[in-house]
């Protein structure tokens, strides 16, 4: 027997409008939803970066024009331009000649190499910037403004390394200008040199608030859509919960799935079905029926979680459950909450009858149990389109097989698992069965109760010790042996009394 995981399907999302959440999904298919978040935080991100970009165009494009400007306003129009002004109206011109030249250095460089060219072109903005200075005669408003703006740009986009950069290339402008003009340096605060300097850095801090607020508010735009995101996120990640073994259900939500390897382990199996569900469905209405159902699944749910245990898979009224895959304690306590687990469940399978009893449905359901321990494959299996979850091997058959040998209400166990639990748990020797799909007859046992449960009203006692070992089925006990086996007993006891034991 192969057991698998039933394939999750796209339509997971679509069943969050049926549940109580903070945000239902949209009724698309779950992957077509993802693809639809995918597109628009592509368009969002593309958008910043367009954003990003452009900013060095805007300050660029300022800080030239009002360093223009205040070479224009250096230069004395009442008189022919001498050498110094003509060197101003050509380092005026060079300004605005480099604000389309950068623009289309910027445009037609290369995704990978853009940050490289973005940090040269701001290193060529400070350079001119200190050359303009310079050229200027350090006029003492302008030159401050200048400085100012140079400062604050570096440190808002670049942080330290980008300041060193930027006021190490306007040194190096301001000596090249110092190199070619020769200025005066002679304090100037005139404020018709001063207007055009004050216009532009008038005008760049307040482009740089409109950036700002802008900037902000595509944060919080972006934050409250990953915030959506996550709570649907995490309300898919429930719901696959419900369809995937916790271990791989871990793996797929951390991105592990490459941990997930074929490999054997030594497990606990067990299988249960409801005795004659067939007939069931015939003799009852579909609707009573599958209520009946979802209580049942439910409640062995519930009790095979409080175990520990993980589900592999419900077949129609079949529950296959499996311990020893997620988190295990050591095989002999897999083995043994896997049979407490059993006793759980036809306990509550009891009480649920008497339940269904009140509600009209008297058809009495019984429950049929088979557990086995043994090495069993572990893994995933499939193709690249489709994989699953599987546990397969020998002795997951051998318990689908007790499960169907079993009596109503009865757990039948394999010897392996007896082996492991039989110091708790009271179980009685069924012999040996055949079992369809082994050659030889299968050793078994029934499971009685754990046996701090039975106290003095056990009909079975088992007890072993080095040198003594006492098996007594009182169910099995005739008449007619029951005073042969007194006298053994009180055999025993005789000799075990007289004896001297060192």
């Amino acid at each position: 027997m192969t057991a698998t995981l039933p394939r999750v399907h796209g339509r997971l999302a679509t069943g969050a409008a049926s549940e109580t959440s903070p945000v239902s999904a949209p009724p698309l298919f779950y992957t077509e939803y993802k693809e639809h978040q995918l597109m628009q935080n592509l368009a969002a991100e593309t958008e910043g970066r367009d954003t990003e970009s452009r900013y060095p165009l805007y300050f660029r494009t300022l800080i030239c024009f009002a360093a223009s400007g205040t070479l224009l306003n250096t230069v004395s129009w009442s008189s022919l331009p001498g050498e110094g002004s003509l060197i101003q109206l050509a380092m005026a011109a060079l300004l605005l000649a480099y604000i389309p030249i950068a623009y289309q250095i910027t445009r037609r460089s290369l995704p990978d190499n853009a940050e490289a060219v973005r940090r040269w072109l701001a290193f060529g903005d400070a350079l001119l910037i200190g050359m303009a200075m310079a050229m200027a005669n350090f006029s003492l408003l302008p030159s401050l403004l200048f400085l100012t703006m140079i400062q604050f740009n570096a440190l808002t986009q670049g942080g330290g390394r980008r300041w060193f950069e930027h006021n190490t290339a306007m040194l190096l402008g301001v000596g090249v200008g110092y190199v070619i003009h020769r200025p005066a340096l002679v304090v100037n605060a005139d404020l018709n040199i001063s207007a055009a300097s004050l216009i532009g850095v008038f005008t760049y801090f307040c482009a740089y608030a409109f950036y700002t607020h802008k900037q902000i508010a595509r944060l919080k735009t972006s934050n409250d859509q990953l915030q959506r995101e996550q709570r649907i996120a995490n309300l898919a990640s429930y719901k696959l919960s419900r369809y995937l073994p916790k271990r791989l259900w871990r793996a797929v939500t951390t991105g592990r799935e490459k941990e997930i390897v074929t490999e054997r382990k030594l497990l606990t199996v067990f299988f249960s079905d409801i005795k004659d569900f067939s007939q069931l469905t015939e003799e009852m209405e579909a609707e009573t029926l599958t209520r009946l159902l979802n209580n049942y699944l439910t409640e062995m749910s519930r009790i095979v979680a409080h175990y520990g245990g993980t589900i592999d898979k419900f077949i129609g009224d079949a529950v296959m459950v499996v311990f020893g895959d997620d988190q295990s304690k050591g095989p002999k306590s897999d083995a043994l909450r896997c049979v407490a687990m059993a006793l759980a469940m036809r306990k509550r399978v009891r009480e649920m009858m008497q339940e269904w009893y009140d509600q009209g449905i008297s058809h009495p359901l019984q429950i049929r149990m088979g557990i086995n321990t043994g090495y069993c494959t572990v893994g995933v299996f499939g193709t690249a389109d489709h994989q699953t979850y599987t546990v397969m091997g020998t002795h997951v058959n051998l318990a689908a097989r007790l499960e169907s040998a079993a009596e109503p209400g009865e757990i039948l166990i394999s010897h392996e698992t007896w082996a492991m639990i039989k110091q708790t748990v009271m179980c009685r020797d069924k012999g040996h069965v055949s079992v369809k799909g082994f050659s030889t007859p299968v050793k078994v046992y029934s499971v009685s109760d754990l046996r701090k449960n039975l106290g003095g009203q056990q009909s079975y006692l088992e007890e072993h010790a080095p040198g003594f070992a006492m098996h007594l089925d009182l169910d099995k006990v005739r008449n007619y042996d029951k005073e042969k086996v007194l006298q053994a007993l009180q055999q025993a006891q005789a000799r075990l009394k007289s004896k001297v034991i060192i």
